[in-house]
């Protein structure tokens, strides 16, 4: 029986969704793995769009339950950082003590998108800390994300792989993916 991989990423909110996820699972499967993705079944309407959303939780929930692991897009959605659905679901999974793997299309570390976020503006405070102009200090520990995603990863023996995708293929390059499933294969 083939291990389940749940797909996390911000793929669903795509105008695309639908392709980039297939391609998605089609590529897992051939791997020897079996997808799980969000957005593959449909939810029934709730009476609030509150209870809506949970049930969205909840079903994803599920999904992660059923999985052996996950592979975790964590490419900067809306911002400098991972989507935070996605990092939710990577923190569920290592917590479960889960096979875990995540990518990046964006090859810049967590602290180079930081520190672009401040324009450049980041000097050593008194403590020796990075910090930006209204004080806060910044991580700076070379890892492609906030330092409990990566080192989740990490620490677990999970791939990470980083990849610099055109920026009209942001989310939806998938050489890191398969970089994922390559590693995980190997592994299997």
């Amino acid at each position: 029986m083939p291990l389940k991989l749940y797909l996390a990423g911000p793929e669903v909110f795509l105008p695309d969704a639908r392709e980039v996820l297939d391609t998605k699972a089609e590529m897992t499967r051939a791997y020897g793995f079996e997808p799980i993705c969000p957005g593959d079944i449909s939810i029934e309407p709730a009476p609030t769009l509150h209870e809506f959303g949970l049930k969205i939780s909840g079903v994803d929930e599920d999904m992660m339950n059923r999985a052996d692991g996950v592979i975790a897009n964590l490419t900067p959605f809306r911002g400098i950082a991972a989507d935070p659905g996605t990092a939710f679901e990577l923190g569920y999974m290592c917590a479960q003590g889960k096979l875990v793997a995540a990518y990046t299309n964006i090859v810049d570390n967590h602290f180079a998108r930081t520190s672009d976020f401040y324009q450049g503006q980041v000097t050593e405070g008194e403590d020796g800390r990075k910090r930006g102009p209204d004080g806060l200090s910044l991580e700076d520990f070379d890892m492609i994300e906030n330092l409990m995603l990566h080192g989740g990863v990490e620490r677990r023996g999970g791939p990470i792989f980083a990849h610099r995708a055109p920026a009209d293929r942001l989310y939806s390059d998938l050489t890191a993916f398969e970089q994922c499933l390559k590693a995980l294969a190997s592994k299997a």
